[in-house]
């Protein structure tokens, strides 16, 4: 596995949690690294992006102001803090690479893509 994520559980709306994805086996700190969540019974969502330097992120209007990307190459590790959870951020949260700012919503747009990881909010 190139892309393993952790950290999705259950929370409560108005909760925190943070996913982490490590990676492996590639050159993390070439790729813009990316979070795109697919809830139940609809299309995946592009979330957030951040450029292969860190010092660029990118997110969809519905997380601004309450989800943070970041990531750390020395440890090639990417996380999405995600703060004042809501119902509607329920989803599977995938990680994936792309070599440019896609952003986008299949598999085929990424190089890399983990396995993901199910966030729950209740509300």
């Amino acid at each position: 596995e190139q892309l393993v994520e952790s950290g999705g559980g259950l929370a409560q709306a108005g909760g925190s949690l943070r996913l982490s994805c490590a990676a492996s086996k590639f050159s993390f700190s070439s790729y813009y690294m990316n979070w795109v969540r697919q809830a139940p019974g609809k299309g995946p969502e592009w979330v957030s992006a951040v450029n292969s330097g860190g010092r660029s992120t990118y997110y969809v209007d519905s997380v601004k102001g309450r989800f943070t990307i970041s990531r750390d190459n020395a440890k090639n590790t990417v996380w999405l803090q995600m703060n004042s959870l809501k119902a509607e951020d329920t989803a599977v949260y995938y990680c994936a690479a792309a070599r440019r700012l896609v952003p986008g919503t299949t598999r085929e747009e990424y190089v890399y893509w983990g396995q993901g990881t199910q966030v729950t909010v209740s509300s």
